[in-house]
C-alpha cells in the first residue's frame, strides 16, 4: 500500500441504516455506528488491491466525527485514502459526503493493520487465545 491509494463508496441510507434501527438514538437519520461501517468498508476496498490473497487488514484505532444529519434516501459518498503506511500498519483519512451537494457528513480517521489469515484466526483458536 503507499499513501495516496484510495476508493470511494456510495451508499443510500435506508430504514436499517437509522439511529433508531440500530440504537444509536431515536431518529430517521442516518446512525453513527452505520456511518463508522461505511468508512470501515471504503478503507477495505482502499487496501483490497494492495493485499496477496492470503491477507487482510483488521481495524485498531478509529477517530471519527459525525457532522451532518443524512435523511432517509440520502445518497452519502465515503472516500478513504491512505494516509501513512508504517510496516503493516495503515493510517487512512476518511470523508463522507452527501452525493447531490458535496455537504460534508462525516471525518476521520481508521487505522488498520495487515494480518495473514491463516494466521490470525489460528490465534483466536489457541488455547488460552481468549
Amino acid at each position: 500500500m503507499e499513501t495516496g491509494d484510495s476508493a470511494t463508496l456510495e451508499f443510500e441510507v435506508t430504514e436499517q441504516d437509522t439511529a433508531a434501527a440500530i440504537g444509536s438514538g431515536d431518529l430517521q437519520v442516518l446512525g453513527t455506528p452505520r456511518l463508522l461501517a461505511w468508512c470501515e468498508a471504503a478503507t477495505c476496498a482502499a487496501a483490497a488491491d494492495s493485499l496477496a490473497a492470503s491477507q487482510t487488514t483488521v481495524g485498531t484505532r478509529v477517530t471519527l466525527e459525525h457532522l451532518g444529519a443524512s435523511p432517509l434516501g440520502e445518497r452519502v459518498e465515503v472516500q478513504a485514502s491512505v494516509s501513512h503506511v508504517d510496516g503493516r500498519l495503515v493510517r487512512f483519512s476518511v470523508a463522507a459526503t452527501h452525493a447531490a451537494d458535496g455537504r460534508v457528513v462525516g471525518t476521520g480517521e481508521v487505522t488498520r493493520v495487515v494480518v495473514d489469515r491463516e494466521r490470525f484466526l489460528a490465534r483466536l483458536s489457541a488455547p488460552g487465545a481468549r
